[in-house]
């Protein structure tokens, strides 16, 4: 599998420049030909609560435009990354993501189910309340939103339900980065899957952001660090290495969910 990660730099409270910079991001991360495009969290508007009631995606009606537009015209499964979400009916605002597959069809919408309180998604949003993964090219992967990371029973479920790849995308900042690239590698060690972590660049409303986009086979070996700079980073999974982990060390065997539960 080829994966492509778009590591942009956002631009707080202005979603028609990030919609327009997203879509340039995203054809030429296409022209590398990967088996799927991912972004990174909050991509259309940053962590502007100021203008949320203004800028938030209402029904995410202009990014499935944009996203179902890209997928269809490149024939490329694309993980949206996240974007500021408001449900029209409840009025509701969500961290959400949206997956496309190569003919433009959603094919999940993920809500963000743990809000980072730091950032005050707890006044503004709703949290989600479900899991997800997808099926890309016959591999069945799990979705996350940056501070999800920070809880393994998570990334454990989505192994359980079967997830050989794991993907987080975020808004992460470079005070904590050291825990960003140490999580990552944790989860992808624990769960013997590959770990995908798609991080912004740039700085925001005074918060600035490292990039250090990661890719990390079952094993724990770290295929790709990104730089704080904005770039697309292309990596094929050999994704025969998650099996020959699990038959090497076979946590699942031996996991013991009748004492600690599932």
């Amino acid at each position: 599998m080829k994966v492509a990660l778009i590591q942009m730099d956002v631009a707080a409270g202005q979603p028609e420049r990030n919609f327009a910079h997203a879509a340039e991001l995203i054809e030429q991360a296409a022209a590398e030909k990967p088996d799927v495009i991912v972004l990174p969290e909050m991509w259309n508007t940053g962590y502007d609560w100021s203008q949320a009631d203004h800028i938030a995606d209402v029904d995410g009606r202009q990014t499935r435009q944009l996203l179902s537009t890209m997928a269809r015209r490149h024939d490329v499964h694309i993980i949206g990354g996240s974007v500021m979400y408001r449900d029209s009916q409840t009025g509701q605002t969500f961290n959400t993501m949206l997956v496309m597959d190569r003919s433009g069809q959603e094919v999940a919408r993920y809500d963000k189910i743990h809000l980072f309180r730091l950032m005050d998604e707890h006044r503004y949003l709703s949290a989600g309340n479900s899991f997800q993964t997808v099926d890309i090219n016959g591999v069945t992967v799990g979705v996350m939103i940056c501070y999800d990371l920070r809880f393994p029973q998570l990334s454990r479920k989505l192994a359980h339900m079967g997830a050989h790849v794991l993907v987080n995308v975020a808004q992460w900042p470079t005070p904590r980065v050291n825990h960003w690239q140490t999580l990552l590698r944790a989860r992808a060690i624990e769960n013997q899957v590959f770990m995908i972590g798609v991080n912004r660049v740039g700085e925001s409303l005074g918060t600035p952001f490292p990039g250090s986009s990661m890719v990390i086979d079952p094993f724990g070996e770290v295929l790709l660090t990104g730089d704080g700079q904005e770039h697309i980073y292309t990596v094929d999974l050999d994704l025969e290495r998650v099996e020959q982990m699990r038959k090497t060390i076979p946590v699942f065997q031996d996991e013991r969910l009748d004492l600690y539960g599932q």
